[in-house]
């Protein structure tokens, strides 16, 4: 069965870092466009950082310098390193991976950044 399963989300003060966590199951992500968007309350969904299965990264332009996207591909895992978090960071996480032909999204994982 294809999914992806996020974990790493929580509570954390401004200032702080979280690292999620992206597992994929029932394909091999080494072929596929990774990805992270995130949801704030009462928005739409937005990119916040890609990875190409050439290692391009992109980032959203309100997390450069802060956010970090890799992948493990022997694991088939791909990781979001988020620091120096911000209130507006605030929103639930998913990760998406894309081909020509496909596209799988996880649940996603809620992240809080308040004091």
């Amino acid at each position: 069965q294809v999914r992806l399963v996020e974990s790493g989300g929580g509570l954390v003060q401004p200032g702080g870092s979280l690292r999620l966590s992206c597992a994929a199951f029932g394909f091999p992500i080494s072929s596929y466009t990774m990805g992270w968007h995130r949801q704030a309350p009462g928005k739409g969904r937005e990119l916040v950082a890609t990875i190409t299965s050439s290692n391009r990264v992109t980032f959203q332009e309100s997390v450069k310098g802060r956010f970090t996207i890799s992948r493990d591909n022997a694991k088939n895992t791909v990781n979001l390193q988020m620091n120096s978090l911000k209130p507006e960071d605030t929103a639930v996480y998913y990760c998406h991976a894309g081909s020509w032909s496909e596209n799988y999204w996880g649940q996603g994982t809620q992240v809080t950044v308040s004091s």
